[in-house]
């Protein structure tokens, strides 16, 4: 059985869907077990054909989602098709009811944003690379509608009690943000604790959005539930998707 996370605690607007997949219910073999949703990391094609269409017949999915190249970037395109390709972008928006975002992660950050009167929707990739360059703030800039009108909510990534990163991660954010340092803690001489959630949080108030939820899930620590590729190195990718219904 295809398991999800449906962003309950998100007051998504009427007609806006939103799920992020869980490890269970596919047919990839470890250690990509079970729902491996990405054909880049080196599963088996055949596998990841079948989870998908596992996928899109458990959730009746409206049309296939439209899978990204993620780079770990800040380009963001707009969807006017299902029939979009595979665009090299780590974010994804349409206004077109049955067309579906997504983006795949495993510990990077996915952040779904959408029109308060559901008129439009996004999916954002948010690794710290792509979160320090800006990918947010593109995001938002790329959306046609006022960020105070946006909602945001974030789906399972590595949390900030697993996150140690080095002396490059925490100077991309601070270097020219020092409110950015509230969300490092030093555990040992050039290494921190960071905040994954807090540092979005912060980038996505001072692009103007002021509706952001989730932020309590850690994809490092739930074994059972997530794919985390700093806890295990290869792995599978969850699908974070978001979709305005017919």
């Amino acid at each position: 059985m295809i398991g999800v996370d449906d962003f309950r605690d998100w007051p998504a607007p009427p007609r806006v869907r939103a799920v992020q997949t869980l490890r269970g219910g596919g047919v990839s073999a470890p250690p990509f077990d079970t729902l491996n949703l990405a054909a880049h990391v080196g599963d088996a094609a055949e596998a990841v054909a079948t989870n998908r269409q596992r996928l899109r017949r458990a959730l009746q999915l409206p049309s296939e989602p439209v899978w990204l190249q993620q780079v770990h970037g800040t380009e963001v395109v707009e969807l006017r098709s299902a029939d979009a390709g595979t665009p090299c972008a780590d974010g994804a928006w349409t206004s077109v009811p049955g067309v579906v975002c997504a983006v795949l992660s495993a510990d990077c950050l996915p952040v779904l944003l959408a029109a308060s009167d559901g008129s439009i929707v996004a999916a954002v990739h948010a690794g710290w690379r792509g979160l320090a360059a800006g990918v947010l703030e593109a995001a938002v800039a790329a959306l046609p509608v006022p960020p105070a009108r946006l909602r945001a909510c974030f789906g399972a990534a590595i949390g900030p009690q697993a996150y140690e990163v080095g002396a490059d991660v925490h100077a991309a954010f601070v270097s020219d943000d020092a409110t950015a340092g509230a969300c490092f803690v030093a555990v040992r001489r050039g290494h921190w604790l960071a905040d994954l959630y807090g540092l979005a949080r912060l980038r996505l108030q001072r692009a103007g959005v002021v509706s952001i939820h989730g932020g309590g899930r850690c994809s490092y620590r739930s074994a059972e539930r997530y794919f985390s590729h700093r806890r295990d190195g290869v792995c599978g990718r969850m699908a974070s998707l978001i979709w305005i219904s017919c």
